[in-house]
């Protein structure tokens, strides 16, 4: 049997809040979750992270100060920031919280997590440690996706388009439109996966721990494998290289929510996978995004579904949210 973190409901809840995340200023962040702690009579501490180069170190003090108190870690924020809160949540052991600030919000979503801010407060402070699956690329966890080839340069595409033309959805399609457009250039990697070896061509190699992105994307594997992307496997997505007629009708099938329809796209699920860039050679490594932020891996690159879950404070299955 498992053991649940303890939640000692006198500890002050340690809140990580990442100021850039969001529309709301610093002071409007604090007045949300002051008032949800206040009406619930429950304490927290709010540590503000101002630059991203804080964000590591802080979730680690944080995390490692929940452990001691028997409370959690509640990160505050987008993909980032549930990223790197949820990497010292998982090396520590401790209970972790979200309270979403980004634009897709998929993990949230799926585990029935509020997107507004003062209701994900007030349900994370009723919430019981549920654990749930993360995927780790070599040394790194990551809870939504992870990928490499074109889509780190997707990532950076889109970032650039946000601070120019601000924060939506639409910037992020077009971003990406962008970017799909001009992209041509060939990954090659062989894959392992069990006795089965592989050399491919790809333009980007996308896996997916969350069912919710892959469903919205019409890109959700059959299931061939025990379990479901983000409950007991992972699911990958490979496109081959295509010319630019072919490019404009999967940006097409991937608004329309039918990218397992396109061409060029091939789906697969998996529990461990080995990918190794045949044109990597010595401390170069391989461009990698995870969960929205871009980082550089050693090869080879193990991909698996991790053993030791996430203790997520979320509702239980079948209980509602509110």
């Amino acid at each position: 049997m498992a053991t649940f973190p303890d939640i000692d409901l006198a500890s002050p809840l340690q809140f990580v809040v990442n100021v850039a995340a969001g529309g709301r200023d610093a002071q409007t962040k604090r007045d949300i979750i002051e008032a949800a702690l206040r009406a619930d009579r429950r304490r927290g501490d709010l540590l503000f992270c101002h630059h991203p180069a804080e964000l590591p170190g802080m979730a680690q003090q944080a995390a490692a100060k929940a452990l001691a108190h028997r409370t959690a870690v509640v990160a505050v924020g987008g993909d980032g920031t549930l990223n790197t809160v949820a990497q010292a949540a998982h090396a520590t052991g401790c209970a972790m919280g979200v309270v979403p600030q980004g634009t897709f919000n998929y993990f949230a979503r799926t585990h029935g997590i509020p997107t507004d801010p003062a209701d994900a407060v007030r349900l994370l402070l009723r919430a019981t440690p549920t654990p749930v699956q993360v995927a780790g690329i070599n040394d790194r966890v990551f809870l939504v996706n992870a990928s490499l080839g074109l889509y780190p340069n997707l990532l950076e595409d889109r970032e650039a388009y946000k601070a120019r033309f601000g924060r939506s959805r639409w910037v992020a399609f077009l971003a990406g439109c962008a970017t799909l457009l001009r992209a041509q250039r060939r990954l090659r990697v062989r894959i392992e996966m069990g006795d089965t070896v592989r050399d491919v061509q790809t333009l980007t190699l996308f896996v997916g721990n969350n069912r919710l992105q892959l469903q919205q994307l019409g890109a959700e594997p059959e299931d061939t494998i025990d379990g479901t992307p983000g409950d007991g496997s992972m699911a990958a997505l490979m496109l081959r290289p295509i010319g630019t007629l072919s490019m404009i009708g999967l940006m097409l099938h991937g608004a329309l929510g039918r990218l397992g329809e396109a061409a060029g796209v091939e789906r697969f699920e998996f529990q461990h996978m080995v990918v190794k860039p045949t044109r990597v050679h010595g401390r170069r490594g391989v461009k990698v995004a995870f969960d929205g932020e871009v980082s550089t891996l050693r090869a080879p690159l193990h991909f698996r579904v991790l053993d030791t879950p996430l203790y997520l404070l979320a509702p239980r299955r079948g209980e509602a949210a509110g």
